[in-house]
This record gives structure tokens, sequence and C-alpha cells, in this order.
């Protein structure tokens, strides 16, 4: 008899022993990231009860969401009071868009421990997602039980800004920045805030902060590139705009910039080569663009390219009456014989009888006819 129940001994032994190898298996598995075959392994004991987080865990990593809610709800049967299986739970749900059921099961969360910031910020983002404006009093709630908390502060800080509300976004944002001061999406706000507030020099400071931490994007380069201009330091306006064109070479409204910028500085020949590049990415009307083309070239003297350039943007908006009275001052220039001159503008003024450049063209023409009786004497 002692023999028999010796042996029974042994076998639960060796299979409570199996049962143990099996699950420190698995858990080696889950902790090495290697979650498919954590999930074989889990899958193979005999209770899967205390397995199922895991198990759901392990699903969410490989990306099947839909696996995850499965032993997700399965451990929460298992396991009613275990409040972090709870969260994850609720986590995933809100990830899946499953929002009215992750905002239920996060308000129970709440009943429980209400003092526990994550539950409230958890709750947040799934009242922001149905569109519930309640939203920004539960990351404030978030930010009351926690003033650190970062994600939270981001949440307060944006609405603020949207609201147009600087003063209170730049104070949530320099609180977050006390703990954290290298926080590059609040960084991001203070130097957004800052450029809507149109401070652009404060702007430019903050941006570049953004890049000092290796955020490089073409939204900071387009950023920055603008705050400059504003300020008329349009070398370095040029040099970001450059920048951000490198994320989208055939932004043609970001050549045309820049064409801008380089008159601005006075240099024409810069400033007519990317009015040229922007010109050939276009597909819509091109009144503007050729029209300044067209002003750089006879800044060059470059007086007949010019012409063609006011005929191209007469053509691309013959309602533009600037392009005909651009075209007529350009042979003015250009023409050597007075006579053609004159022809011009009374060809013009009679054409144009409400033209509001006809006051200029009168004066012209008269001065054309002195000029012409002096050449007489």
């Amino acid at each position: 008899m002692r023999c028999q129940i010796s042996i029974l001994l042994g076998l639960l032994f060796s299979i409570l022993g199996s049962s143990q190898n099996v699950k420190e298996k698995a858990d080696q598995f889950f902790a090495l990231g290697n979650y498919t075959k954590a999930i074989e392994t889990y899958k193979s004991l005999d209770d899967l009860e205390e397995a199922y987080s895991k198990i759901a865990k392990s699903y969410v990593a490989i990306g099947n969401f839909g696996e995850g809610l499965t032993y997700y709800e399965k451990a929460v049967e298992a396991n009613p009071d275990n409040v972090l299986i709870k969260y994850e739970y609720a986590k995933l749900l809100r990830r899946t868009k499953k929002y009215s059921d992750a905002k239920q099961l996060l308000e129970k969360l709440i009943v429980t421990d209400s003092l526990n910031p994550n539950f409230h910020y958890e709750l947040g983002l799934v009242l922001e997602k149905q569109n519930d404006s309640t939203s920004i009093k539960t990351f404030m709630k978030t930010f009351g039980l926690d003033f650190t908390h970062q994600k939270a502060i981001f949440k307060i800080a944006k609405h603020s800004i949207k609201k147009r509300k600087f003063k209170l976004a730049h104070r949530f944002i320099d609180k977050g920045l006390e703990s954290y001061s290298e926080n590059v999406e609040l960084i991001s706000l203070k130097a957004q805030a800052y450029y809507f507030q149109e401070h652009y020099t404060h702007a430019v400071v903050w941006f570049k902060k953004l890049l000092d931490l290796g955020e490089k994007s073409e939204f900071i380069h387009e950023k920055l590139s603008l705050s400059y201009a504003q300020n008329h330091d349009y070398e370095e306006a040029i040099f970001h705009r450059k920048a951000a064109l490198k994320y989208n070479p055939n932004d043609a409204n970001a050549l045309f910039v820049i064409g801008k910028y380089y008159e601005q500085l006075d240099n024409f020949e810069k400033a007519e080569t990317y009015y040229k590049k922007s010109l050939l990415l276009r597909d819509v009307s091109l009144s503007n663009e050729y029209q300044k083309l067209g002003v750089v070239l006879n800044r060059q003297q470059k007086h007949q390219e010019a012409i063609k350039a006011f005929q191209k943007a007469q053509k691309e908006d013959p309602s533009d009456i600037m392009n005909e009275f651009f075209i007529i001052r350009t042979k003015d220039e250009y023409y050597a014989d007075v006579d053609a001159k004159i022809k011009l503008y009374e060809d013009y003024i009679k054409k144009d009888t409400k033209s509001p450049f006809k006051v200029f063209a009168e004066r012209r023409l008269k001065e054309l006819k002195e000029e012409k009786f002096l050449e007489k004497e």
C-alpha cells in the first residue's frame, strides 16, 4: 500500500513539475519577445486561466487585436478582481475603436480607484474619440492628480492653442517642461503657439530647439522659414525653405516662395531660376507667377523675356488688368523709338478708359511727347 501511495505522489509531483516547466518555458518566450512561441506554449497548459492575460498580451504584441480582445475578455472573467487586467483590456478596447465598451469599463475602474490619473486619462482619450467636449475636463482631472503627467498636459495645451488661449497654453507647457525639458511634443506646441501669436523671434528659438533635439521635418523647416521671413531674415528663410523642399522636391509653392525671398535680396537671377522651376510644376492659373517672373526679368534688364512672361500671364488670366500695363511699361523700357512708345500709351488710353493706370499712362505720354519735342529743338 505504501508503495502505491509513493508511486501516486511521484506521478503527481511529476505532472506538477512538468506543468511548471511548461509555464516557465512560456514565460521565457514571452520575456524574450518570441510571442508566437509563447502563445503556443501557454495554450499547451492544462489550466489556462492564469495564462489568459499573457496570451492576450502576446496576441496584441504581434498585432492580432481580435484574438487579444478574446483572451482579455477571458482573463477578466477568470480574474474579476484584477484591476491591471481590466485596465489593459480597456486600453485595447479604445485602441480597436470599441469606445462605448472602453468607456463603460474605465468608468467602473474609476469608481474602484478615483485617484488613479491614468484611468482618467484613458477615459479622456475615449471621450475625445467620441467627440465629447467633456474630454478636456477629464484631462484636467488627470493633471490635478498628477502635475507631471506629460500626455495630459499636451492635450490641455493643444486644446488651449486651438481656442487661442495662448497664455494658458504656455502655462501648462512650461509646467510640463519643468519635469521633462526635452519633451519634443510640448516644445513643438510652444513653438506653434508663438508662431500663431506672431511672436516670430520666439517661434524661431523653439523650432530650433526641435532641430537641436534631432527632430527634423518639413513642417519644422517650413515654419522656421516663414518665421525668419516675417523678421526679414531672407537668407535664413531661404535656407530652411530649401531644407523643407527636400521632403517634397516638387512643391511648386515652396519654389515660388524661395523665388520671392531671393527677389527681396535683390538676387534677381536666383529669383528667376526659382520662379521658372515653380512654373514648370504648376497646373493651375499661372498669371501671378508669370507676372512675378516678368518683374524680376525687368530688374535684370531682360526686357524681351519679361514681355513674353507678361504675355503668358495675360493669357493665363485675361481679367488681370495689370498684365497689359506691365507689357506696355516693359516695351517702354525696351523700345528705343519714341514714336512707338507714344503709340503704345495712346492706344492703351483709348482702349482702357476706366483703367486705374490711366493717370500714370497719361503722365508718361505727356513726358514722351515733351521728350520728342525737345529732340526736335
